[in-house]
């Protein structure tokens, strides 16, 4: 049971997220999904395939996950996504796996600015400990679903190291 939906896949499931260096056109965002079906319909590890989905948002954030308990995703597996994503960077001109800058909404505007710069802004405080940032960082579908992906800075790594704030339930 390869491709899922990914509202299919249990909280535990192991996520990667992955970003574009701007929003995506139409045409651009039709592209990565086909080419990322097409990996993960035949996604495997140690030829066993991997029950996994993708969704995209913001036509900027494309979310890939594994249901881990029938097979996990193993080092190879993983590299195998990673050079799928490589070339589509090449084929659709943007970057997608580029993961040091920050992404942050004003308002319903995304946008992704490098670490020092969220730093600069943090400092005039044109972004606050409830800007909502987005923490790539977060490995589990749940924790998506559970509002620790787009969250307020003070809720995610973004508090401590922009406003000295601790991450909540730490």
């Amino acid at each position: 049971m390869p491709r899922v939906a990914f509202d299919k896949l249990p909280n535990d499931a192991r996520l990667w997220v992955f970003t574009a260096a701007r929003t995506l056109a139409p045409a651009e965002r039709d592209q990565l999904l086909e080419n990322v079906d097409a990996f993960l319909d035949g996604w495997a590890a140690h030829g066993t395939p991997l029950t996994c989905a993708r969704e995209i948002r913001y036509d900027q954030f494309l979310l890939v996950a594994v249901d881990e308990h029938a097979a996990g995703a193993s080092g190879c597996s993983i590299d195998a996504l990673t050079q799928r994503l490589r070339g589509l960077e090449q084929r659709l001109g943007v970057s997608l796996l580029e993961n040091a800058p920050v992404l942050y909404k004003d308002g319903e505007t995304i946008h992704r600015v490098p670490r020092p710069e969220f730093a600069a802004l943090a400092e005039r405080g044109t972004v606050t400990a409830d800007t909502i940032v987005f923490d790539n960082s977060v490995v589990t579908v749940g924790a998506v679903r559970d509002g620790k992906w787009e969250t307020p800075a003070r809720a995610s790594w973004h508090g401590r190291a922009y406003f000295g704030t601790a991450r909540a339930g730490a």
